[in-house]
């Protein structure tokens, strides 16, 4: 093996210029220098594939045990390693940043999702500049980097089109080609999708066969192609993050239909069945128990007759949902065997960046969005039964219910968020390295967390970590090398220390025992059970004897209890965990959570063409009085299409011509549509349109009373029922002078929104403080800077 040359602890590594005599003239025969050698990592360093599944439990994939069918996983596990306790950290974010910097998530800044940041600094979402993501780390010893799917670090303030792209993959995150989208979920049929930090549209429709996954899985099928065509001799490292299987559950339903019948039984029998499973396949200890349901989780027999076939059907999308996304990994897998590079790529599977989701009510959702409002009431039984042949389709937006989830972590106790129990922590995972593992189809026990990810990839690649990226000192990497696992399945654990929190709920996990304590329930919204922190109930495990935490211990060991939880406290203070944050719809108001925001005042001015601006890229609407101003251009034509639309079929609004008249639409949930239509066309010449949206006010969600004005002047008038009071979308913006993703109103399409007629401006009011219905175009800059 050649020695390597490089001093790689300061990165990027120093030019040292080359020594010796320089001549006068090149044709010298004294003139020699070295030749100039690409960087590469030491000799032997492989490629390197990361697999992230979304929202996957511990008890869903066959690979482990599971009802939903994961060949791929399979036959991964079988030519390599099952990891049977290996954790996360409850929630998507949170675990992704801990992943790619080898540090906790609060360390890291990331102690909850972007959009409920807070200025505390483990809950700023802004990662420390002392943290360079393991991208960055291999991109600058000559690895060729790239990522393709999901990415949810990127703080909401810098997500607009104007960045900045410094958390952005291929801004700041080390990685040379991102493809994916930003945020923590996208619609699978109709994507947001960027090629880097330019947004790009899907290549094609739901209607012609496009799905998320499949168009990720061929671009980094075509980037491996191409790196190993060009560049033979440099690895690569590939993290493939689909937004699969998090909500929206959406698949062909082709993949929903193979598992018809299958979970007529219900969630209890199919926890049941899967533990049986788990035994055979000997993913858990012969003697491990199934952990009891709790109350705040309805029994299969006690849920409505006439909701079960619905239910059941949530349950069969899911499972196809998760069976086409291995299918996909598998594709991405064939490749690197094709080209012969799978046994020299080490490949980790990881099932899942937290829990299996319980984000979607008792009775699932037809479309989740109602319940991040509070009005999952809208969604009647009735109503979930109509649209039984339409989940997983692109008519739906879709989640299944709280007891799938549960199910789907089995034989764990609760679900994704609660980072206090394995069922939101523990998630299999699978390496396969052949070069690397000599065992085939082995398991390994040790407790590892998503934290050693990064130290084992850079001890496999003969890697430092860095004392210095970019002239900054780094901060010690927090997370323990796995490699001293792999060919030593006996080999005591390494990383025995370990804490957990996520909303309040918190745990520690110490040499085999674990404290814990559930704080908040993930589906109540507003959780009646929350109380102070010090008042919560503690929980005490013995992970050696206890696989599943089925046996709480708390009363007859109090006081290996009071050390861990003395543990735990100290643990939350070394890494930034406190102040405690149980708060959800006061964090989404950035005034009130202490994080910056683009907007302003209680106007915004914009301009046609401006487009895919997040919804905190633009001024809120919700639960206020507000108007919005279109100074436009006209033709003799009948004007057609979009002045200005926030959202998409699943919520939002838009204000439009259609047939030459001014039109304003208020979708809700795409379940009730409140369309206001003006009275004559929209005349010829300089116009000014205009809405104005008269708030009823007492509370959320109420409705108001909508008048349409040409140049001033009343032209049509009529009401909205009720209004979203906490958000439209998830993965839908908002576009000005056309709609870009699904539309508000089936009045048109995106290829056909694009407005006819010229637009001058577009500007968004609060409040009802305007008399003359009309803005002075000699004021409108005036007035719009003042207000911001």
């Amino acid at each position: 093996m050649s020695v390597d040359r490089h001093t790689r602890g300061v990165l990027p590594i120093p030019h040292r210029p080359a020594a010796g005599l320089t001549t006068y003239d090149a044709k010298d025969p004294d003139t020699a220098f070295p030749p100039i050698e690409p960087l590469l990592p030491p000799e032997g360093a492989p490629n390197v594939l990361v697999v992230l599944l979304d929202d996957v439990g511990f008890g869903a994939s066959s690979a482990f045990g599971g009802p939903c069918q994961t060949p791929t996983a399979e036959r991964l596990a079988t030519g390599g390693l099952r990891y049977n306790r290996f954790h996360t950290t409850a929630l998507c974010a949170p675990t992704r940043q801990a992943l790619l910097t080898g540090r906790n998530h609060h360390s890291a800044g990331m102690g909850s999702i972007t959009e409920t940041a807070t200025s505390a600094p483990g809950m700023s979402s802004l990662r420390p500049n002392t943290m360079a993501p393991v991208a960055t780390t291999l991109k600058l010893n000559g690895y060729s980097t790239a990522q393709f799917g999901k990415c949810h670090e990127v703080p909401v303030w810098q997500s607009s089109p104007m960045g900045p792209f410094d958390a952005w993959p291929s801004g700041g995150g080390g990685f040379e080609t991102f493809y994916g989208f930003i945020g923590g979920e996208n619609n699978q049929w109709d994507p947001s999708l960027y090629n880097g930090t330019t947004a790009v549209e899907p290549p094609a429709t739901a209607e012609e066969g496009y799905h998320l996954t499949d168009d990720l899985t061929d671009h980094a099928i075509g980037w491996v192609r191409q790196q190993k065509a060009l560049m033979p001799d440099k690895p690569f490292f590939v993290y493939f993050a689909p937004g699969a299987t998090h909500a929206p559950h959406h698949v062909p339903l082709e993949w929903a239909d193979k598992y018809a019948g299958r979970f007529d039984d219900g969630w209890d029998v199919l926890r049941e069945r899967t533990l049986a499973r788990q035994k055979e396949l000997g993913v858990v200890p012969d003697d491990t128990e199934l952990t009891a349901r709790h109350s705040e989780i309805t029994a299969w027999d006690d849920m409505p007759d006439e909701l079960k076939p619905v239910l059941a059907r949530q349950m069969e999308v899911y499972a196809g949902f998760l069976e086409q996304t291995d299918h996909h990994v598998g594709r991405l897998i064939d490749a690197l065997a094709d080209l012969e590079i799978l046994d020299d790529t080490l490949v980790y599977y990881i099932i899942g960046d937290n829990g299996a989701s319980a984000e979607g009510t008792m009775n699932g959702a037809f479309n989740e969005m109602a319940n991040f409002n509070g009005m999952a009431a809208v969604e009647t039984p009735e109503f979930m039964v109509s649209k039984m042949a339409d989940f997983g389709s692109p008519d739906s937006y879709n989640h299944y219910s709280v007891g799938w989830a549960w199910a789907m972590n089995s034989p764990l106790q609760w679900t994704k968020q609660v980072a206090s129990h394995w069922g939101g922590t523990r998630n299999g995972t699978i390496v396969h390295w052949p070069h690397g593992i000599e065992e085939r189809g082995g398991l390994r026990s040790q407790f590892t967390h998503v934290i050693d990810v990064a130290p084992t990839i850079l001890e496999a690649a003969g890697l430092p970590m860095p004392t210095i990226v970019n002239g900054v000192l780094q901060a010690p990497i927090e997370g323990t090398s796995m490699m001293y696992s792999f060919n030593a399945a006996d080999e005591p654990e390494r990383h025995d220390l370990q804490y957990f929190e996520m909303f309040g709920n918190r745990g520690i996990y110490h040499r085999g025992w674990s404290a814990v304590t559930k704080h908040k329930t993930p589906w109540m919204m507003v959780d009646p059970d929350m109380g102070p922190f010090d008042a919560d109930v503690w929980e005490l495990y013995d992970g050696s004897n206890d696989f599943s935490q089925a046996h709480n211990l708390a009363a007859d060991q109090p006081e290996r209890l009071a050390n861990l939880q003395r543990l735990w406290l100290i643990e939350a203070a070394k890494y930034n965990v406190l102040p405690l944050d149980d708060r959800s719809g006061e964090r989404l108001n950035p005034d009130l959570a202490g994080r910056p925001t683009l907007i302003r005042g209680d106007s915004q001015l914009l301009f046609p063409g401006m487009g895919r601006l997040s919804e905190n890229s633009v001024v809120s609407i919700k639960n206020k009085s507000f108007s919005v101003t279109a100074d436009v251009e006209m033709g003799d034509a009948p004007a057609e299409g979009v002045l200005i639309a926030q959202g998409g079929r699943f919520g939002g609004w838009a204000f439009y011509a259609k047939d030459g008249k001014a039109k304003f639409v208020y979708n809700v949930l795409g379940i009730h549509e409140f369309p206001i239509v003006a009275d004559e066309p929209i005349p010829a010449g300089h116009r000014q349109l205009r809405m104005e949206f008269a708030y009823d006010g007492g509370g959320l969600a109420k409705g108001g009373e909508v008048t349409l004005y040409y140049d001033g002047n009343e032209v049509g008038r009529g009401r909205v029922e009720m209004t979203q009071p906490m958000v439209f979308s998830a993965d839908e913006t908002t576009d000005v002078g056309y709609e870009s993703g699904t539309t508000v109103t089936p009045d048109y399409t995106s290829a056909t929104s694009r407005f006819s007629g010229a637009i001058n401006w577009v500007q968004i009011d609060l409040g009802d403080d305007d008399n003359d219905h009309f803005i002075d175009p000699d004021e409108r800059l005036r007035i719009a800077m003042a207000r911001q």
